[in-house]
Formats: C-alpha cells, sequence, structure tokens
C-alpha cells in the first residue's frame, strides 16, 4: 500500500499548502496566498482559488468579505484539524476492529514517537478518572 505524508492522506496536496500558508499567516487574500505558494512551484492564481473555494465548502477555511476581495483564515487550527480528522478516522476504524486499532495505533505511536507512549498513558488515565467521577 502506497504511504503519502500527514495530512497528506486527507487531503490533497494544494490543498495541504493551502492550510499551511493559513496556519502560519492565521488570514490571507487568495492572492498572498498563491504568491506564497508560488515562490516554491508554477501554479496559476485561478487554480488557488479554486482550491480555497473548495476548502470552503468543505468547512475547512472561513471567507470574509474584506474592502475589495475576500480574506480567508482556517476554521480549525493544525492541532483542532488533527484531532478532528483522526477522530473520524478511528471512529470508522473502531467499527470494523477496535482491539485491532488500539494494538496498531500503539505499535505506531511506539514506531514513530515513543515519548508519547507516556503521554498517552496520562491521557488514559485522566479519562478513566473522569469516567469515574461521572458514574
Amino acid at each position: 500500500m502506497k504511504s503519502k505524508e500527514g495530512f497528506g492522506k486527507v487531503l490533497g496536496r494544494l490543498e495541504r499548502e493551502i492550510l499551511e500558508v493559513l496556519w502560519a499567516r492565521q488570514e490571507a487574500t487568495g492572492k498572498a496566498i498563491f504568491a506564497e505558494i508560488k515562490s516554491t512551484r508554477e501554479i496559476a492564481l485561478t487554480t488557488v482559488l479554486t482550491v480555497l473555494e473548495r476548502l470552503w465548502k468543505k468547512g475547512l477555511v472561513k471567507k470574509v468579505k474584506g474592502d475589495s476581495v475576500y480574506v480567508f483564515r482556517p476554521a480549525y487550527t493544525k492541532e483542532g484539524f488533527a484531532r478532528e480528522v483522526s477522530g473520524t478516522v478511528l471512529k470508522g476504524i473502531f467499527e470494523i476492529s477496535k482491539s485491532g486499532a488500539c494494538a496498531s495505533f500503539i505499535d505506531t505511536l511506539a514506531d514513530t514517537d515513543p515519548v508519547e507512549l507516556d503521554r498517552l498513558t496520562v491521557l488514559i488515565e485522566n479519562k478513566k478518572k473522569e469516567l469515574e467521577r461521572k458514574r
């Protein structure tokens, strides 16, 4: 199975580049986003504007009418987007196999960032305590 890096599994390359610009700037016009992306690759302004519209329709960016052009903002922080996407994906995988999904998640986390296993342990313990208080 071919693998893309990070958000590339969820977003197309240009969608990801546009969101990266918006996450860094917090807001920008289509022309400003175009100028930044064009500095690293050949692309047309109309292409960037079309993808911005698609991201807006998907609810991933917000657009506000400025003086003469729209100003775009990310609808989620980068961390918020990652949480939203990973939560949706995990729910879908859990419908197939909770134990398989959990084991795969732990194995992948251990391979990519073993320090996060300690953080995960703390999160699990805190969630258990929270659930106990609700009972």
